[in-house]
C-alpha cells in the first residue's frame, strides 16, 4: 500500500498540532502549528491571494499556505463546527495564557479568551445535555467550556495538568462524556462536571481517541498504546518509542476503525481494534507530528493524512475491495515468515533437548529431569526499612524439593525499568528460593508475570515454570499493633449499610496482611514515610478512615465504593493541615493584594 499523494511543505510542525478543517465549508485545509507562535493553513484547493490582516497573511514561501500569527507559543490546536450558524469550521488555537477562535474564511477573530490555568489540550464538541457546541480546554488542574461567544459555559477541576482531551459516550446513553488524560496517570471520564470513571495507568496519558461506541484509544509517555471499552482495557502494546499522535480510521475497508499510530522515529503503524495486531505500517524520515483525515483530494472519499516534523504530508486511500481486510504487504508478509522460522527452530530445539532428556537414566542429572512434585511457590510481605535497605514489598519464590532456581524474570507495568526485571544469581549462591523487592511508586494494583528457569543442582537444562501473582493496590501499607500511638488528625466519616465482613474483604483483597483480618478495626504505617493510617468501622456502618494524606484517602474512599458498588456516597471531611495551609496561602493573596491596592491610590494633597 502506498500513498495516494505525497506534499513537501516548507515548514516545521509540532508535534500533537496537527488539524483538518473546511474553514470555507467546503474545501479541506492542513493546519498546523510552526515555529515562532505562528499557525500554517495549507489550502491548495483555493490559489487566490488572500488579503493580510493583523494575524493572517501569504507565505514567502508556499502560495498555498497562508500563517496566521498567534506571537505566542502555541500549546494546542483544533478545528471543528463551533457557532450554531457557522458556514464553515472554526480554527482553535490555546497557548498557555489565552484561546483563540478565529474565522478563517473571513479572517477576523470569533473571540479571544484569557485562560489563567493555560491550555494544554483541547477538543470540540457537544458536551452532555449542554445544547451549544463547546471549545474545551484542559490546563494546570483545571478544565474549561467555552461557546461560540466566547462565554464559559462548563468549569471544572481535575486531579493533575490535564495532557489530553476527546469526547466519547463512554455511558453509552447517547450524550457525550469528556475523557481526560493527565499527567498523574489518571484517565477520568467526566459526564459534564461529575466524575463517572477512573483509570489508572502507569505513565503520563499523552493522548487519547475515540474509536466507536465506547471504545477509545490511548497513549502514554513511556511509549505504551492501547485501547479501553469503557472501563475495560482490551490490548496493550509497548514501545522503546514514543507515540507521537494517535487517530481512528478504516483503513482496510472492513467496516470497523483501526487504531493509527505514528511513532517519534518515524514509523506510522495501524492496529485491529480488538488485538492490537498491526495490518499496516510506513515509515517517515523524521518523527511523527500529527494523524488526521479529511477528503483532501475533493473525490467523495477520506484519506488518513499523516504529517512529519519535517513538513512531509502522506495522504492513504482505504483499501480496495479486493483488498477488504487484507494490508499486510510483502515485506510484512517476509517479517511473518522470519517470525515463523525462528518459532520453528525454537520448537525444533526444544524437541532435541527432550530427546536428549529420554538417552538413558546414567545421563538424567545432567538432563534437567526435576521431580514430578515440583511446583513454583510465591509469597508477598510487607518489610519495613532497615539500615541496609529501604522499605519495600518482598516476593519469594521457591521450590518445594531439593531443585534449584537457575534465573527469574519478572515483567510488570510501572515497576521495573522497562517493565521487566531478571534476577540470575551466581553459580555459588544458587538455591530453591530467591527473592526480589519491589517498590510500587503508586497505590494501584499491578500484575507480576513470573518465569523461572528451575533444575537440579548440576543440571545444563531447565524447566520454565510461569506464574501469574497479583500485587494488591494498598500494598505499600504495614499493619501494626500499635493502637496506642497518636491518631493522625485528618479523618473522613463515610456511612454504609453493608455488613462488616464485607469491608473484611475489602481490605484482605486490597492490603497485603500477614493473616486475614477478622475485625475491620485496623492500623498501618506507610512505607512511604506518609504516615498512619487507621481504618475503624461502629456497629451503625459509620466508618472513620484517619490519614493525613488526602489524596489516599481519596483512593480508599473510592476503592471501598467500587467494592461494594455504592454510586453515590455522601463524606465528610476534616485534614486541618490542608486547611491551615490554604488559610496561609488566601492570607498571603490578599495582603499582596491590599499591598497593590494601597500602593496605586492617588496621592491628594492637604494643602
Amino acid at each position: 500500500m502506498v500513498p495516494v499523494f505525497t506534499l513537501k511543505l516548507n515548514h516545521k510542525i509540532n508535534p500533537r498540532m496537527v488539524a483538518v478543517g473546511k474553514f470555507d465549508g467546503v474545501h479541506p485545509c492542513l493546519t498546523a502549528a510552526t515555529q515562532a507562535g505562528k499557525v500554517f493553513i495549507h489550502n491548495p484547493h483555493a490559489r487566490t491571494q488572500r488579503p493580510a490582516s493583523h494575524r493572517l497573511c501569504q507565505s514567502s514561501q508556499d502560495s498555498d499556505i497562508s500563517l496566521l500569527n498567534i506571537n505566542q507559543a502555541v500549546t494546542c490546536l483544533t478545528a471543528g463546527t463551533l457557532g450554531p450558524n457557522s458556514a464553515g469550521d472554526s480554527l482553535l488555537v490555546g497557548s498557555q495564557t489565552n484561546l483563540l477562535a478565529y474565522d478563517v474564511h473571513d479572517n477576523a477573530d470569533i473571540f479571544y479568551r484569557e485562560v489563567t490555568d493555560g491550555a494544554n489540550a483541547i477538543v470540540l464538541g457537544k458536551l452532555g445535555d449542554i445544547p451549544s457546541p463547546l471549545a474545551i480546554i484542559g490546563g494546570n488542574c483545571a478544565l474549561q467550556g467555552f461557546n461560540y461567544e466566547g462565554n464559559d459555559h462548563f468549569w471544572t477541576v481535575t486531579g493533575d495538568n490535564v495532557r489530553s482531551l476527546v469526547l466519547c459516550d463512554f455511558t453509552g446513553d447517547g450524550k457525550n462524556e469528556l475523557l481526560v488524560g493527565s499527567e498523574d496517570f489518571d484517565i477520568r471520564v467526566f459526564k459534564e462536571d461529575e466524575l463517572v470513571s477512573e483509570m489508572t495507568e502507569n505513565e503520563t496519558v499523552t493522548s487519547l481517541c475515540h474509536m466507536h461506541g465506547s471504545r477509545f484509544g490511548y497513549a502514554l509517555a513511556n511509549g505504551t498504546v492501547g485501547v479501553y471499552d469503557r472501563a475495560a482495557r482490551y490490548w496493550r502494546i509497548k514501545s522503546k518509542n514514543h507515540a507521537m499522535s494517535i487517530h481512528a480510521f478504516d483503513l482496510n475497508a472492513d467496516g470497523v476503525v483501526e487504531l493509527i499510530t505514528g511513532w517519534s522515529n518515524g514509523k506510522i503503524d495501524a492496529r485491529s481494534d480488538r488485538t492490537g495486531e498491526v495490518i499496516f505500517k510506513d515509515n517517515f524520515s523524521s518523527s511523527v507530528a500529527g494523524v488526521v483525515e479529511g477528503d483532501y483530494r475533493l473525490d467523495g472519499e477520506k484519506q488518513l493524512i499523516c504529517a512529519s516534523v519535517e513538513g512531509e504530508v502522506r495522504g492513504y486511500l482505504p483499501a480496495s475491495k479486493d483488498l477488504k481486510g487484507h494490508l499486510m504487504d510483502s515485506s510484512a508478509e517476509q517479517d511473518l515468515i522470519r517470525e515463523l522460522s525462528q518459532r520453528r527452530q525454537n520448537l525444533l530445539l526444544e524437541l532435541r533437548n527432550y530427546e536428549e532428556n529420554a538417552k538413558g537414566v546414567a545421563q538424567t542429572h545432567n538432563g534437567g529431569v526435576i521431580p514430578a512434585n515440583t511446583q513454583l511457590q510465591t509469597s508477598l510481605s510487607v518489610r519495613p526499612a532497615t539500615e541496609a535497605q529501604k522499605a519495600h514489598v518482598e516476593l519469594c519464590i521457591s521450590t518445594p524439593n531439593e531443585t534449584i532456581i537457575r534465573a527469574v524474570l519478572i515483567f510488570a507495568e510501572g515497576i521495573f525499568e522497562g517493565e521487566s526485571h531478571v534476577v540470575h544469581p551466581s553459580v555459588h549462591n544458587l538455591s530453591g528460593c530467591i527473592r526480589v523487592p519491589i517498590v510500587p511508586p503508586k497505590d494501584i494494583p499491578v500484575d507480576l508475570h513470573i518465569k523461572a528457569f528451575v533444575g537440579g543442582k548440576p543440571s545444563s537444562q531447565f524447566h520454565v515454570f510461569e506464574i501469574t501473582r497479583q500485587l494488591p493496590r494498598f500494598s505499600m501499607y504495614d499493619i501494626t499493633d500499635e493502637s496506642s500511638a497518636a491518631q493522625p488528625a485528618g479523618r473522613v466519616t463515610v456511612y454504609i449499610s453493608d455488613r462488616p465482613q464485607r469491608v473484611v474483604m475489602w481490605l484482605n483483597q486490597n492490603f497485603l496482611l500477614p493473616e486475614g483480618v477478622e475485625s475491620p478495626n485496623v492500623t498501618f504505617n506507610s512505607l512511604r514515610g506518609g504516615g498512619a493510617l487507621s481504618f475503624t468501622m461502629a456497629t451503625n456502618g459509620q466508618i472513620t478512615l484517619r490519614t493525613d494524606d488526602l489524596d489516599l484517602a481519596g483512593d480508599l474512599i473510592q476503592s471501598l465504593s467500587a467494592f461494594l458498588s455504592i454510586e453515590d456516597l455522601a463524606a465528610e471531611a476534616d485534614f486541618p493541615s490542608y486547611f491551615e495551609e490554604l488559610r496561609v496561602t488566601l492570607t498571603e493573596v490578599f495582603i499582596h493584594i491590599r499591598h497593590h491596592f494601597c500602593r496605586n491610590l492617588p496621592v491628594v494633597d492637604q494643602e
